[in-house]
């Protein structure tokens, strides 16, 4: 297996590519140096990675440390020192360039505004997990921008997107480097999932207690907190208890590409280096041709572009025409067909007008038969006499073949492809309970049962009479190019449930959500919750018993003696 070698007491095995990993510490310390030179191995290694770079700070790996040598072959989207500009409205072709291609690149997204920016990266996130099923590193600088511990409007979307590519990207292929100078910025579920951290100097509390709060949920009792203020520029702990199994100080080796992240410090000028590595920009282009000419082909958006300009052209007016100029007819007739042919056609005639009634029999046939529900148009056979060989004969006409589900089945309903959605999502299968609470459907209502057995009939899903629900192989072929984003579960899918709910019911969630992992008798719920008058609820009264009895219902919580709130609202896998 091939190492990434990154200190004398360091190595990483290749399968660090499907890996998450947390480098942590503040300005200076050396956190974006240990990213390039992972970024570093890994090209040498031939792993493919991509680089978020908010902040401007990584064209430098296109050339050597002093800038006077080529670096690395990789292109740069974006930025003052792009090959290729960035627009706002691209995040769903680069996913698709990257997924396909298996380009190691650089996103520089230092350029866009906060709302650009944030729209760019809910499409580029949404695309590359439903799209990517190779193996790809996300290098994320300055992670906190984009996946904060507090987060309001679009933000929302953006940290969903992110937190799945981070919790559940493994099983297609996805490793993440989170990169972030603010430790207690970043989003906990999101920290939490990280298997190994690089912690350089830390200085800040509330950053030492998110780092406290990463080694308690991973059961680690060292104390080492106290040596993190002072630690030298390089010099890093490494905690990775499960995958690597090691705890161990170390000093990074500086990377071998320009560090064009640095503090300038010289009055005179910021020294620019002076040759970069060459990067095929033809077949870039030819790439992204290709690319571009599929998206276009799938795209909804582009066909009701093209529909829209049609219709616009239709609406204009159309130019007078010119005034027709009388000309004087004379008729002529000209013996065209012979008898023999004469002949031909009469007959012909002749048995057109005897099948018109049986034509006509076999319609009201196949209404009736559909208007029951007992027949289809695969059961109608008409007979109808020759046009031609011997006369009299019948002959028949062949069953309509009944439609077949074809690639991304524009027929899809809503539920059917959040159902789809979901368990695409999901390879190792999710409960029918499970399915119902992350597409937003009640378990047990006709508009989640339905379309459920639907897919269950057309062969899309496998499973769920005891046993866990499960897209099959044609499933996943007809959700692509329909796939429907998900709030995810965690704060994003308990915002969307709350704003389904009643007052009462909102009430009695927020308190369980609260007091999540632990349970809560109805009795303590009681006390925490009002209705919107500002009165206690009685618990054993039916303001609060007949809210909780539909929470059951929708088995959005759980219990009885003690309450809790489903898992599934909560919890990721």
């Amino acid at each position: 297996m091939t190492h990434l070698h990154l200190a004398p007491l360091l190595d990483l095995p290749s399968n660090v590519v499907t890996q998450t990993i947390g480098i942590l510490g503040k300005r200076g310390s050396g956190k974006t140096n240990a990213g390039r030179v992972v970024a570093e191995e890994m090209f040498q290694a031939g792993i493919p990675f991509c680089v978020v770079d908010p902040v401007g700070s990584w064209w430098g790996l296109r050339s050597s440390r002093k800038g006077t040598g080529p670096g690395l072959a990789v292109p740069i989207f974006g930025g003052d020192k792009g090959d290729v500009p960035l627009e706002r409205e691209s995040g769903h072709l680069l996913a698709d360039l990257i997924a396909d291609q298996r380009l190691s690149c650089v996103l520089d997204i230092s350029g866009f505004s906060e709302g650009d920016k944030t729209r760019f990266l809910i499409d580029f996130a949404e695309r590359l997990f439903q799209r990517n099923r190779d193996p790809l590193h996300l290098f994320l600088e300055e992670a906190d921008d984009f996946i904060p511990q507090r987060f309001m409007g679009e933000k929302a979307r953006l940290v969903g997107a992110w937190q799945r590519i981070v919790k559940r990207g493994r099983s297609r292929g996805l490793g993440a480097t989170m990169i972030t100078q603010r430790s207690a910025a970043i989003n906990k579920d999101v920290l939490t999932q990280c298997e190994t951290l690089l912690v350089f100097r830390t200085t800040a509390p509330q950053d030492m207690k998110a780092i406290e709060g990463w080694l308690q949920y991973h059961g680690q009792k060292v104390d080492v907190l106290s040596s993190l203020p002072s630690l030298k520029d390089g010099e890093a702990w490494v905690w990775s208890p499960h995958w690597l199994g090691k705890l161990v100080r170390v000093r990074l080796r500086l990377s071998e590409t320009f560090d064009s992240g640095a503090t300038p410090t010289d009055l005179h000028g910021r020294r620019t280096p002076t040759t970069l590595a060459d990067v095929n920009l033809d077949s870039l282009r030819s790439q992204m041709a290709g690319t571009i000419q599929r998206a276009e082909q799938d795209d909804p958006k582009a066909l009701r572009r093209r529909v829209a300009e049609l219709e616009r052209q239709l609406a204009q007016p159309k130019p007078k025409a010119e005034p027709a100029v009388r000309v004087k007819e004379t008729r002529v007739e000209i013996p065209v067909l012979g008898l023999r042919e004469s002949k031909r056609i009469e007959r012909a005639a002749e048995a057109i007008t005897a099948a018109l009634p049986i034509l006509k029999e076999a319609g009201e046939k196949l209404r009736a038969g559909m208007a029951e529900k007992k027949a289809g148009p695969s059961e109608i056979v008409a007979v109808v006499p020759r046009t031609h060989g011997q006369p009299g004969r019948p002959l028949k006409i062949e069953r309509f073949p009944e439609p077949k589900h074809v690639r991304g089945d524009a027929r899809l309903g809503k539920a059917e492809r959040s159902i789809l959605s979901v368990l695409s999502q999901y390879p190792q299968g999710r409960t029918v309970t499970q399915v119902a609470l992350l597409t937003g459907y009640a378990v047990g209502g006709g508009a989640f049962r339905n379309p459920l057995g639907k897919l269950r009939t057309a062969g899309f899903v496998e499973g769920g009479k005891g046993d866990v629900l499960r897209i099959t192989d044609a499933g996943q072929t007809a959700i692509e190019g329909h796939w429907s984003p998900l709030p995810a579960p965690g704060q994003d899918l308990l915002d969307y449930w709350m704003q389904r709910l009643g007052h009462a019911e909102r009430q009695i969630v927020r308190v369980l959500a609260e007091a999540y992992p632990k349970s809560l008798t109805a009795s303590e719920v009681a006390e925490k919750t009002s209705s919107s008058k500002g009165e206690p609820y009685e618990a054993d009264g039916g303001a609060f018993r007949n809210p909780l009895g539909r929470l059951r219902t929708l088995e959005l919580i759980v219990g009885r003696g003690s309450l809790k709130i489903s898992d599934t609202l909560m919890e990721t896998q």
